[in-house]
């Protein structure tokens, strides 16, 4: 087995391996610590020595035994300081569940507890990102949008305060599980995006993430069926992810939705997607996940790009935006009344975004001006825009992309 595929391997194991081991041994924050250690003693030597019979049981010991290792080098700092701190009485700082559950609902418990109500709701999904989505301190900060170390000081402060909890760990009850519904659905839709549309990287998309993501949803749709949000989700995520294959051309380039062949599209997703919609729109009481996979819905279900009923999407992206104070959501709907009206409504929208903060300056604005601009005949700021676009994307295969759209306007003037 290669690095590539057992860095496929553990990063699919790694949430399943940490939610084990805390549930046998608690120690929420300390049990991240061993199992990331294991995780790298796997990554040494397995594509060497080829991966053991039980992977994941493999990483559970080998996590386990530094566990204790690392208990015991606290406890003896402890007690050279004469500080039993808030150790309970049998020196563990997370109480393991009393219940004997499938071990395969781990990782969906580890989410419900990153998601604890005491964290702030930017703790609990850079926590969740980092403990079940198996990103790296990195990727999370930039999710974010922020430096690394405060992202990693964010973390590391989340971490102690589920130490100090002293939570059981188990799935939450009815009650408060409602509480930490919202930033669940968040954390797996970040996830989710971070694997479709990679943020930074040699890679347009990271498979193993939005399969995580798909996955780790699929466990919370069986768990609460009837969530209306949590079936929107879902459908969202399958609908987007059936067009991934055609999204990347043969050298790893981006392919725009308006020039992919939607024969790739994989037509499996698409009809469990708009199944999953069709029984739940009918309910009322729709909300952003919905709303969102309903606009995916209409890109999917049309038979070419010159066929998309932009008229809809835009009422689509009215009401969403209705409900939903975010700017990628007015920056999409900006686009949407631009191939629907033509490129100078969505233009002006557009341009009304750069006093925004949170998008103002963002690649993603840039990207989609310096497209309107090239439909409405502007090539010169089209071009300044595709530049300030590219220097700001972290992604390579999408600022090559977007470097390339410049070129081929400076060429042809």
């Amino acid at each position: 087995m290669g690095p590539s595929a057992v860095e496929d391997l553990l990063r699919v194991l790694a949430p399943q391996v940490l939610g084990a081991v805390v549930r046998r041994y608690g120690h929420f924050d300390t049990a991240e610590d061993a199992v990331q250690e294991a995780l790298v003693a796997a990554a040494t030597s397995w594509p060497v020595d080829g991966p053991p019979e039980n992977p994941r049981g493999w990483l559970i010991t080998v996590a386990a035994r530094r566990l204790t290792d690392l208990l015991r080098s606290e406890q003896a700092r402890r007690r050279r300081e004469g500080d039993v701190g808030r150790a309970v009485p049998d020196g563990r700082w997370l109480a393991p569940a009393a219940d004997h559950r499938d071990p395969g609902d781990d990782s969906l418990v580890l989410l419900f507890l990153c998601c604890h109500p005491a964290l702030p709701p930017a703790a609990q999904i850079a926590l969740t990102l980092r403990a079940v989505g198996g990103l790296t301190t990195g990727e999370v900060a930039r999710a974010f949008l922020l430096p690394e170390s405060t992202m990693t000081r964010r973390i590391t402060r989340a971490k102690q305060r589920i130490r100090d909890s002293g939570l059981p760990f188990a799935l939450p009850g009815a009650d408060e599980r409602e509480a930490r519904l919202d930033a669940v659905r968040q954390v797996l839709y970040l996830i989710f995006n971070e694997g479709y549309a990679s943020t930074a990287g040699p890679r347009l998309r990271r498979v193993d993430l939005s399969t995580e993501a798909i996955r780790l949803t699929r466990l919370l749709h069986r768990l609460l069926p009837d969530d209306p949000e949590v079936t929107g989700l879902l459908a969202l995520m399958l609908l987007t992810e059936a067009r991934g294959p055609a999204r990347v051309g043969p050298d790893g380039e981006l392919v725009p939705m308006g020039e992919q062949d939607r024969r790739r599209w994989r037509t499996d997703q698409i009809a469990e997607g708009v199944a999953l919609l069709g029984a739940v729109l009918p309910r009322g009481d729709v909300g952003p996940y919905q709303l969102q996979a309903a606009i995916a819905a209409v890109h999917d279900e049309a038979p070419s790009a010159e066929d998309t009923d932009w008229v809809q999407i835009e009422a689509l992206y009215e009401v969403l935006s209705r409900i939903s104070d975010n700017p990628v959501v007015a920056l999409n709907r900006a686009v949407a009344v631009a191939m629907a009206r033509g490129p100078a409504a969505g233009l002006r929208l557009l341009d009304a975004l750069a006093a925004d903060p949170r998008i103002g300056d963002d690649p993603r604005r840039h990207a989609a001006r310096a497209h309107l601009l090239e439909r409405s005949g502007d090539p010169v700021g089209a071009r300044e825009a595709y530049l300030r676009a590219a220097r700001g994307s972290m992604n390579l295969p999408r600022q090559r992309y977007l470097y390339g759209r410049a070129a081929r306007l400076t060429d042809a003037g």
